[in-house]
């Protein structure tokens, strides 16, 4: 049976702003149960009353889940450098038993020059490269005996260095993608380690996409 409560729960879990302003107790109670009391009667299918709005929305503020909504943004305020570079090409290979032999040699020619960005992680059928675009002749030499899938250029990457707190604190990715996904970002790829993470987006979004990362340490 649907309650007052429960309803109005779902309505603001659909709202992650709202969601943020009630963690933060900045928002007036009575003027959103008020916005949002046509939508919470439609789905209970009778009249509320506004103060009944109210009541749930100040359970909700003081809910565990909002306060860790809150714990998120604190430790979004304290993202470290972000590293932005350009002119990448994105590769995707089938795995295979010669692929890795390939990279082995890629490594070698990456050595000896300090300016080229690479990394690459591997599936369970597929391995990713990212790389300089520089070194597109080099990488197509040497895989040209494997089985590439997809080829994306003219990319660029955002590297993300996060506090050491973000492993204990659930929904920081959520938080970020979501954020993203908002502005209509498109993400390539997402590469992280424990502490930092490197999202691929095309070079004509990596300024708005710089700008949406940058903007969560003001939140």
């Amino acid at each position: 049976m649907k309650t007052i409560s429960s309803v109005v729960e779902q309505y603001i879990k659909k709202k992650p702003f709202l969601q943020s302003a009630l963690a933060q107790g900045i928002i007036n109670l009575t003027s959103l149960s008020r916005i949002v009391k046509p939508e919470i009667e439609e789905e209970l299918g009778k009249d509320i009353r506004n103060g009944a709005i109210v009541m749930a929305l100040k359970r909700l503020s003081d809910d565990l889940e909002f306060r860790a909504t809150h714990k998120i943004i604190k430790v979004l305020k304290n993202i470290g450098e972000i590293t932005v570079r350009s002119s990448l090409t994105d590769y995707t290979f089938l795995a295979s038993d010669t692929i890795l032999k390939q990279q082995a040699k890629l490594l070698e020619e990456i050595n000896s020059n300090q300016d080229v960005f690479y990394t690459s992680s591997r599936g369970v059928n597929e391995i990713n490269i990212v790389i300089s675009n520089l070194m597109d002749g080099v990488v197509e030499n040497l895989f040209v005996g494997e089985k590439c899938t997809q080829k994306a250029q003219d990319l660029s990457s955002i590297t993300v260095k996060l506090p050491a707190e973000n492993v204990s604190v659930p929904g920081i990715y959520y938080f970020i993608f979501q954020r993203l996904a908002w502005e209509g970002i498109v993400l390539y790829e997402v590469i992280s380690t424990t502490n930092e993470f490197t999202i691929l987006v095309d070079d004509a979004q990596v300024d708005i996409a710089f700008k949406t990362i940058k903007d969560l340490k003001t939140l």
